[in-house]
């Protein structure tokens, strides 16, 4: 291996170091680190092995200013996984009211669908999240809108049993 090459793959190393720590900050979400990196230049739109963005992580796990600083430095929060799911997917099915209207606000649609279909007021109704189920209806998300299976929020939320979803929707 030439001094070139041997360089090239320390710098990968270290590279790829760097991201997993970064990944780790956000997850912990630890805003003021995750601020100083950003700060030096580095990517908001990053991803992970999964697919995963900064922005998904942070919100996914309920850390509203670390959510807000990446948006802040242009995370997209129309930026989908692997498994083609977007943040306020993530959001909405762990209940995240206020998380989830910040990635509204910062353009979210709130009438994207899954490969299979689903939208994040399908989570959000499954998983009796009746706090986010408002927000969604109140931001304008189609209640009536079907999976590949034709299944709406209301039959998603029933085979769930989710009782409180049911009743929410039933007046949408």
């Amino acid at each position: 291996m030439s001094e070139q090459e041997n360089k090239s793959a320390v710098m990968d190393e270290q590279m790829i170091a760097l991201a997993q720590q970064v990944f780790q900050l956000v997850r912990e979400g630890d805003t003021n680190q995750l601020a100083g990196v950003l700060e030096k230049g580095f990517p908001a739109n990053l991803r992970n092995d999964k697919g995963d963005s900064l922005l998904m992580l942070a919100s996914y796990n309920g850390h509203y200013d670390s959510t807000a600083l990446l948006l802040q430095y242009g995370a997209d929060p129309e930026l989908l996984n692997d498994r083609q799911q977007s943040p306020l997917a993530g959001v909405a099915f762990k209940g995240d009211r206020k998380i989830a209207e910040l990635l509204i606000n910062q353009g979210a649609d709130v009438n994207r669908k899954t490969p299979d279909g689903k939208t994040a007021l399908m989570f959000a109704a499954m998983f009796n999240q009746v706090d986010v189920v408002d927000l969604l209806i109140a931001k304008g998300a189609d209640i009536d809108a079907v999976t590949d299976e034709g299944k709406t929020a209301m039959m998603l939320a029933e085979a769930m049993g989710a009782s409180d979803s049911i009743k929410r929707l039933s007046v949408a």
